[in-house]
């Protein structure tokens, strides 16, 4: 019984309005790169559309098929990525990743928001699911510098 009580908690009001609002759902129409991320054990997806100028993201689109976490996690760096370098979306991901494995500190601002997910800690069958949207918007960001370069 006490599992299906951490669950319940896990799901926790702030994060199901996160996942109900979610910045940014629509999709570019000219996107200097465009990212599909996939969480292979929940099936989870984010497609994210990105441009950038002078190194910084200055347009940002998503599309998000995840769990309620995944949605939260999308809600809150689409809600901070506007502006966001290559150092600033590393930075979090890096330490998003130590905040559910190695119980880190939540990421810097402007992705401290990412803090409401500290519960997922004990779920690692949901930890890809709420790496998605930073992963898949470093990868665009990777696409669209090296096209910009081109």
């Amino acid at each position: 019984m006490s599992g299906e009580t951490d669950l319940i908690k896990l799901y926790s009001a702030r994060i199901l309005a996160l996942a109900a609002d979610i910045p940014h759902l629509d999709r570019l129409s000219a996107p200097d790169a465009t990212v599909k991320r996939r969480a292979p054990l929940c099936g989870s997806t984010v497609t994210v559309d990105v441009n950038i100028q002078d190194g910084q993201i200055t347009a940002f689109g998503q599309d998000v098929k995840a769990c309620a976490l995944g949605q939260a996690s999308a809600s809150v760096v689409g809600s901070a990525i506007l502006g966001a370098t290559r150092a600033q979306v590393e930075t979090a991901r890096d330490q998003l990743v130590a905040m559910l494995k190695q119980d880190g500190p939540p990421p810097d601002a402007p992705f401290d928001g990412l803090e409401i997910l500290i519960p997922a800690r004990d779920y690692k069958n949901r930890h890809a699911s709420i790496r998605l949207a930073l992963e898949a918007t470093l990868e665009a960001m990777t696409l669209a510098e090296q096209a910009n370069c081109a």
